[in-house]
């Protein structure tokens, strides 16, 4: 099941502004380590989806996992070997516009070395560069 919004107002979305560094969502809210992102960009349904596999399979031993991102943005596609105009493309996929700063997963209730070897696993999935945080100082 892939993540998007129940019901949208406006169906196509204009690309918009990448740039910037996040205001809200940058500080953890809920578990003890989380996983930060470097670089702006999209993070597609898809993607997010194949982390939330990997930390929930890596998690059966026990502790929580939170999702801070959700994609309610639409992307449109042409066909291939479509002419140009006859206007915009149709639906493709969704993503969520990620600023660097922002926290994407948490993970609370396993030891600070699980941890960092989950947020590694799903690293390997994500189209940006990471970086570990922890809310716990040594």
């Amino acid at each position: 099941m892939a993540l998007m919004p129940k019901r949208v107002k406006y169906r196509k979305l204009q690309k918009g502004n990448r740039r910037g560094i996040a205001t809200s969502g940058a500080q953890l809210a809920f578990g003890e380590f989380g996983l930060k992102v470097l670089e702006n960009g999209w993070l597609k349904n898809t993607q997010i989806e194949s982390v939330r596999v990997i930390l929930a399979r890596q998690l059966h031993k026990g502790g929580k996992l939170w999702i801070r991102v959700f994609p309610d943005k639409s992307i449109t596609k042409k066909p291939a070997e479509v002419r140009m105009g006859k206007g915009k493309g149709d639906l493709d996929h969704w993503v969520a516009v990620i600023k660097r700063g922002r926290i994407l997963f948490e993970l609370g209730g396993v030891p600070e070395e699980y941890a960092r070897q989950c947020f590694r696993l799903a690293a390997y999935k994500l189209p940006f560069r990471t970086k570990f945080i922890t809310r716990i100082h040594k």
